[in-house]
């Protein structure tokens, strides 16, 4: 076994649902991944330390909405007025942040050659056909090497038409209290959805004193870094298509989301920032998260 193997490694355990566990032992970092919950990601530790927040109760409960972690968004990030979206002149009924995150993933492969690298994907099913009328097949590869987790993704339309996508991740980082932070972003305007104005963005965010969300709006550079606590810094690189970044949080809950979004709330609604997939088409995307 190879030196770069041997530092990385893959092992998996039943806590309800089989979770996978990525190590990388030099720099004492771990991702734990859950494909049959959504394909989440429910911990994430870079040189020792945890950044995720997980409400484990929400977790092990199949019929609640985790809270915590990495969930993914697609193929729409927020809420549907009303839970609907027309298309092509029907009325299809969503759920907010879509199909994925309640979906059962499958494993595809992994490997421990380049980092700790877990493969899991996701086909269009009777179920997800019934909201969302298309046939894909998402792939994401979850990495962990030096130090450092990416979600390599692809997403490939296999239907007969074209396709629209909304896509995005909503990773909960475990802040404490301090929700007043400043955020290392070129955005110079946030729309703000608890009044509906959009407002010049000067660094800074309280999200103590907020219910909803708001949203970066015109960042040029795709990364956002911003302080964990008092103890470093997370940051987030990522492919240029997650032009909008949502910031939320729930007052008395000691987290906050710092989420790359491709598009605005409403957009398969809206008809607008949605990327539209011509048949057998592929979309590939980043996602990196790193802590210093």
């Amino acid at each position: 076994m190879s030196s770069t193997a041997s530092r990385y490694r893959i092992s998996s355990y039943e806590d309800t649902y089989r979770v996978y566990e990525l190590t990388d032992e030099s720099t004492d970092s771990r991702v734990l991944v859950c494909p049959g919950r959504g394909g989440i990601v429910i911990g994430c530790k870079l040189h020792g330390q945890e950044l995720l927040y997980l409400d484990r109760a929400t977790f092990l409960d199949p019929a609640a909405n985790i809270r915590g972690g990495i969930p993914i968004l697609f193929p729409i990030c927020g809420q549907l007025v009303g839970g609907q979206y027309e298309w092509e002149g029907t009325v299809y009924s969503m759920k907010n942040h879509g199909v994925a995150r309640t979906s059962a993933w499958e494993v595809a492969g992994q490997s421990t050659e380049s980092g700790a690298a877990l493969t899991i994907v996701l086909s269009s099913s009777e179920e997800t056909r019934s909201s969302y009328p298309f046939d894909f097949e998402l792939r994401f590869t979850y990495r962990l090497a030096e130090g450092r987790f990416r979600i390599e993704q692809s997403y490939r339309n296999l239907s007969e038409r074209d396709m629209p996508v909304q896509t995005g991740f909503h990773p909960y980082f475990a802040t404490g209290e301090g929700k007043k932070l400043r955020y290392a972003s070129d955005a110079t305007q946030y729309l703000d959805y608890n009044d509906g104005a959009t407002k010049p963005f000067q660094g800074e965010v309280d999200l103590a004193a907020l219910v909803e969300s708001v949203a970066l709006l015109d960042a040029k550079t795709p990364s956002i870094s911003f302080p964990l606590g008092e103890k470093g810094t997370v940051r987030l690189d990522y492919s240029e298509d997650f032009g909008k970044i949502v910031l939320w949080s729930v007052q008395g809950k000691p987290f906050i989301c710092v989420e790359p979004w491709t598009a605005l709330n409403e957009a398969l609604n809206r008809k607008e920032g949605l990327r539209l997939l011509k048949p057998r088409e592929e979309w590939k995307l980043d996602f990196s998260i790193s802590y210093s």
